[in-house]
């Protein structure tokens, strides 16, 4: 790749990163808020039953945390072991691979959070101003 392409898009990376953090975080809370109040499904899982509405929590909890870039390390973390745990309890047993056991948007999400985890929430983070 030129020098001069990647020096540009260099420059993009983190606010690319910040937009790549708000949009896996809205994704996870739209299952916080198919699995806590069925929106928009019309399927919401019953108070405390396992797993589902205690993922709800976690999901909701975590979703808002990363959307806002606020401890996000921490939340990305928890959330990527929140959707590993969706991919292996949920999709797992009926196949191996993800596309025959309709598993890759928690796939998906648990090694995008786990990347989150690992790099911060980008340049536009509530986490900038608590250093």
């Amino acid at each position: 790749m030129p020098q001069q392409l990647t020096a540009k898009l260099d420059s993009y990376a983190p606010g690319v990163l910040s937009l790549f953090r708000v949009i896996c975080a809205l994704v996870l809370l739209t299952h916080a808020t198919a699995h806590l109040f069925g929106w928009p499904t019309g399927h919401a899982a019953s108070v405390g039953s396992w797993p589902l509405w205690y993922a709800g929590i976690l999901e909701i909890v975590t979703g808002v945390l990363v959307a806002l870039g606020f401890f996000t390390r921490a939340a990305a973390f928890v959330a990527s072991g929140v959707m590993a745990f969706a991919y292996f309890s949920q999709h797992m047993p009926t196949s191996f691979w993800p596309i025959v056991n309709k598993g890759e948007p928690a796939l998906l999400l648990s090694f995008g959070f786990l990347l989150l985890a690992c790099t911060g929430g980008g340049s536009i983070a509530l986490d900038r101003g608590r250093r």
